[in-house]
């Protein structure tokens, strides 16, 4: 059997049964990431410090597989899907093994990083080779597959970093990436044939990089203003200005670049300009609360990291059970607007009750409760926003569209992670005393404790902090609330047009989702 395929031509069975296997495997790494390491967070702080520092290990790991899906994907068509695939799984892996041996909280967000560049590559790839191999009519029960991948992972991720923590070690957590991944190259290398036909593409990098020097501007500014720098400070003002040149420059770059990132033309388009900006915040609003809802389990509610796993659960069964459930009435009723209204209105009432529930000592019950009807809530908007881009857009720009809104999707929540963790730490600096939050040689700074720790202290000002971690991480649920009103407040100009049904317009999206 030739080892090389032309795109388009029938595949035997096996080899779509071990390609599809290697690709779930893939997806598996990468989502699977993405939500395993939340509960491991606190005890991760235990053995190497830097609680103030705690959003930026989820927050590198985003941004770095945001900057870099877009250029898999031209990549890939330029250089093969196989390369392609094999790089990223292997610069993902090295990432794993780095963030197991970090031994300070800067390495560790360092390495992470290196795992984001790889995982940005594992999604689109999969995408793109499952178009590469399956007829369009035929894609979408393999895309209901991804789609139980991710579901499965948003449930499983927190509720497994607990136990792999609990029993063994949070390096843990990093290293059973190995052998997923040895097993995910195997069947990739065994079953995907190289394609001969390759599509030339005039990569962007100006405009990568530009965006890349923006984004992390941006972030820094965001997580140091106000807490590690004074706002109005040199380091404060040049990331402001450095963010705004980078931004001035990007624009200009893809106004003229043959092949933009961002096409220019897509923000003329006003569903396109509303539904992303609503998904943006709403994956801001959505992360923000995620990365410090298990430290608030453990560290003030006492549970165990697995415990808190399960207590992250009825959330993430929330946004499974709404996201199927809207696509199905979408489908069904052909209007798409009042799903993303419901579904926010509902997710900043569930913010304010998991607000009110944390400051006012309320108990378990009422937060779960919350939990359910915030994960509904938000579960009703992602997807049907992406239905509305889709709908509105040319077919000719249905996949630049559908890169762009996942891009801003991944940015806000780098910038919900980062913005929480801004938030959290500049309300423990205002309700401690500022002995507490400076180190000296007489008195720690109690910031930098992790949990374990924490319970050791003297009783009066073990009461006296979690007080503070109380009203602090409550204030992020606060801030979660005003970034969904927000967000409701823009869906209600989303234009609403009929949904194209055609035989052909149906195929043209859904292979533009690949």
């Amino acid at each position: 059997m030739s080892s090389h395929r032309l795109p388009g031509t029938p595949v035997s069975k096996r080899e779509l049964y071990l390609v599809f296997a290697g690709l779930m495997l893939a997806l598996t790494l990468a989502s699977l990431d993405q939500n395993i390491v939340s509960t491991a967070l606190p005890r991760i702080v235990s053995d190497l410090g830097g609680l103030a520092h705690l959003s930026w290990v989820v927050t590198a790991f985003m941004v770095t597989s945001t900057i870099s899906t877009p250029l898999y994907g031209k990549l890939s068509d330029m250089y093969g899907r196989k390369p392609l695939f094999f790089t990223a799984i292997i610069i993902f892996l090295i990432g794993s093994i780095l963030c197991g041996l970090a031994q300070t909280m800067f390495q560790l967000i360092a390495f992470r990083a290196v795992q984001g560049l790889g995982a940005g590559g594992l999604i689109t790839l999969a995408q793109t080779t499952v178009g590469d191999l399956i007829a369009p009519r035929e894609r979408g029960r393999y895309q209901g597959l991804f789609g139980a991948v991710f579901a499965a992972c948003s449930v499983a991720g927190p509720l497994l970093g607990g136990i792999i923590t609990d029993t063994l070690s949070w390096r843990w957590i990093f290293y059973v990436n190995l052998p997923v991944g040895a097993a995910a190259l195997a069947l990739i290398a065994i079953g995907l044939k190289k394609h001969v036909r390759s599509v030339r593409h005039r990569i962007d990098y100006l405009g990568a990089g530009l965006l890349t020097g923006a984004t992390v501007s941006l972030l820094l500014l965001l997580s140091w203003g106000g807490t590690a720098y004074p706002w109005f400070s040199t380091v404060i003002v040049t990331l402001a200005g450095g963010a705004t040149f980078f931004s001035t420059l990007l624009i200009r770059q893809e106004r003229r670049a043959a092949e933009p990132i961002f096409p220019p033309s897509l923000f003329h388009n006003p569903v396109f300009v509303v539904a992303v900006s609503v998904i943006g915040l709403n994956a801001m609003a959505l992360f923000g609360s995620l990365v410090f809802l298990p430290l608030f389990f453990q560290l003030v509610l006492g549970a165990s990291p697995s415990r808190a796993g399960l207590m992250m659960a009825p959330m993430m069964g929330g946004v499974i059970v709404a996201s199927v459930t809207g696509g199905r009435l979408i489908a069904r009723s052909g209007r798409y607007k009042i799903f993303p209204i419901i579904g926010l209105a509902l997710g900043t009432t569930s913010f304010l009750t998991l607000a009110y529930a944390a400051w006012r000592e309320s108990g378990v019950p009422l937060i779960e409760m919350a939990l359910i009807g915030l994960g509904g809530g938000l579960g009703l908007v992602m997807p049907n926003l992406t239905v509305a881009i889709q709908n509105s857009v040319d077919r000719k720009h249905l996949g630049a569209a559908t890169s762009v809104s996942a891009f801003i999707r991944s940015l806000g929540g780098a910038l919900g992670v980062a913005v929480a963790g801004a938030v959290v730490a500049a309300r423990l600096r205002h309700l401690l005393p500022e002995s507490w939050t400076t180190h000296s040689d007489t008195q720690p700074n109690l910031l930098e404790l992790g949990v374990g720790q924490i319970a050791q202290i003297p009783p009066a000002e073990h009461l006296l902090l979690m007080h503070a971690y109380r009203h602090a991480i409550a204030t992020t649920f606060f801030t979660g609330a005003g970034i969904a009103a927000l967000a409701f407040c823009i869906v209600l100009f989303l234009p609403e047009r009929p949904l194209r049904s055609a035989p052909k317009a149906e195929e043209e999206i859904e292979k533009a989702a690949y």
